[in-house]
């Protein structure tokens, strides 16, 4: 399956009152990797994927200056959901794991086939 590598920063606005993530941080840094893996594989439309599932493990804290990489990729595809299984790392070390799952719809927002050129984009081939 196709992956994505991103490094990001933890900022001030991504930590609670404690100075830790605060979890939507980590949600977010997803969905931007989520983004850049499918702009990667020359996929624009990015707002047909609402999403209907989301899980989230926190295993060690992060905190305002701390670098981290984020790493993604599909680990299924249905008929018309896309799930993405990524984590965030500092120094190698998992802090978080998660997976999300979006569902492809139309422009009424009716779930719709994923399409095929996207399916053998996320599984390691190009667009055509």
């Amino acid at each position: 399956m196709s992956a994505h590598r991103e490094s990001v920063r933890v900022e001030f606005v991504d930590t609670d009152a404690g100075g830790r993530i605060h979890h939507t941080a980590a949600l977010r840094w997803a969905e931007r990797a989520e983004h850049q893996l499918l702009r990667s594989l020359g996929w624009s439309e990015l707002t047909r994927f609402p999403r209907r599932r989301l899980e989230a493990d926190f295993r060690a804290p992060l905190r305002f200056g701390d670098e981290v990489v984020v790493e993604i990729a599909a680990s299924a595809v249905g008929r018309t959901s896309i799930t993405y299984g990524w984590r965030v790392l500092r120094d190698g070390v998992s802090c978080v794991e998660g997976s999300t799952t979006c569902v492809h719809v139309d422009d009424d927002g009716l779930p719709r086939a994923v399409p095929e050129e996207l399916r053998a984009a996320l599984d390691g081939g190009p667009l055509t």
